[in-house]
């Protein structure tokens, strides 16, 4: 039962998002397309609403590479979640400011989730994205709940690692940055912490 539930909160979510697109344009995503009672739903907030806020106040709910790639980047959203483990043989970046929930009026924050949960917020599944080195360049950025593989290079403010793993270095650009960095819940690091000249 709760599955099923998280499966069409997934599909709302993503269904959310298509219709919040600036293009109309053919997408792979099937399941975007069958939601056309959401997508009508939305259509009547757009004449209030700015178009770049509605794509940022929801999550991107990725399953592959390229989406994953996008919604990290400065044209992405303030939360990442995956639905798999992810794998990239290039390093990735994680940059441009958000703000919490997508609100201007709120603190910057940027969250990766590679996990699934219940209605709870109880922790399902966990998920691994493996990559050479990421670089964290977004300010106040989470990982939460899953496993980074690789190094993680932080040239912002405010990193934060909660519940997750990181399998690889963690490396900061300068020590303020080092010293803005927190652990929350239970956290592992199999390799350096420390600043890298």
């Amino acid at each position: 039962m709760k599955i099923k539930a998280l499966l069409i909160s997934l599909v709302l979510a993503v269904a959310l998002l298509a219709g919040c697109s600036p293009d109309d344009n053919d997408t792979t995503d099937e399941p975007q397309e069958n939601e056309t009672p959401m997508e009508d739903e939305d259509t009547t907030d757009e004449e209030t609403s700015d178009e770049d806020a509605d794509v940022t106040t929801t999550p991107s709910i990725v399953d592959e590479e390229g989406a994953f790639k996008e919604a990290i980047s400065s044209d992405g959203t303030w939360i990442i979640a995956t639905l798999n483990d992810l794998t990239f043989d290039e390093d990735l970046v994680v940059e441009g400011e958000f703000h919490d929930k997508g609100d201007s009026n709120e603190d910057l924050y940027r969250k990766l989730a590679p996990y699934t949960q219940d209605e709870d917020r109880n922790i399902i599944d966990r998920y691994t994205i493996t990559a050479p080195k990421m670089t964290i360049k977004s300010p106040n950025t989470k990982l939460q709940g899953g496993t980074f593989k690789g190094d993680i290079y932080v040239e912002a403010d405010g990193f934060i690692l909660s519940d997750a793993k990181i399998d690889g270095n963690l490396y900061f650009a300068n020590e303020e940055y080092q010293k803005s960095f927190s652990e929350e819940e239970e956290t592992e690091i199999t390799g350096e912490n420390k600043v890298q000249e």
